[in-house]
């Protein structure tokens, strides 16, 4: 139903919300401040993070997206892209660049990662789509009671917000949803050098 509702959405909705995520993030201080940043290409009416990667890029940030590893088939790595790469469809057909070792960077090492949904909570739930690849890359958050880096963010259009999501021990939750409307922060706080935009 929440896949269904997002990909409902018209092209000039998804150009609206993409417009209105980039407002939302790109003048936050975390945003700004960050030099190592996850983001992703949206797939299957995910909301569209392409404006604020561009603008990352054009401000110097390193920028990388999760590549798919071919074994273990269950791990996913975060490697470098820069402005203008040929990427290729992994197994999803979702567009990446070709494994790179000597550009991947660890996740504990990234200070903003910024993560597609299906459904959100005002707690910090996030409901993936299913193949757990961020959870994964993420369980060592799980162990920790307090993390500084990186800092994770779900990004969602508006009609993803559920009441509630049960969640598992081992899930990770979000720090905040960015929606192209507002920001919804987990513990009622926003994360550190975060303030809402109206």
């Amino acid at each position: 139903m929440l896949r269904t509702a997002r990909r409902a959405l018209s092209r000039s909705e998804q150009r609206q919300a993409a417009r209105g995520l980039y407002r939302q993030l790109a003048q936050q201080p975390l945003f700004r401040r960050a030099r190592h940043i996850s983001l992703y290409l949206p797939t299957d009416g995910e909301i569209d993070p392409r404006l604020l990667l561009r603008e990352a890029q054009r401000r110097g940030k390193a920028t990388y997206l999760p590549v798919l590893s071919a074994w273990p088939r269950t791990k996913m790595v975060f490697q470098r892209v820069r402005p203008g790469e040929k990427l290729r469809s992994n197994r999803f057909r979702i567009p990446e660049p070709r494994v790179n070792p000597a550009r991947q960077r660890k996740v504990w090492a990234l200070d903003l990662v910024l993560l597609p949904l299906v459904g959100f909570d005002e707690s910090g739930g996030r409901l993936g789509m299913g193949g757990g690849f961020y959870d994964r890359s993420l369980a060592y958050l799980a162990r920790r009671k307090n993390w500084r880096k990186p800092i994770l963010l779900g990004l969602a259009h508006e009609c993803q917000k559920v009441e509630k999501l049960a969640q598992a021990s081992w899930d990770v939750p979000l720090q905040a949803t960015v929606t192209d409307r507002r920001w919804y922060f987990a513990d009622q706080a926003p994360p550190k050098a975060a303030t809402p935009v109206s």
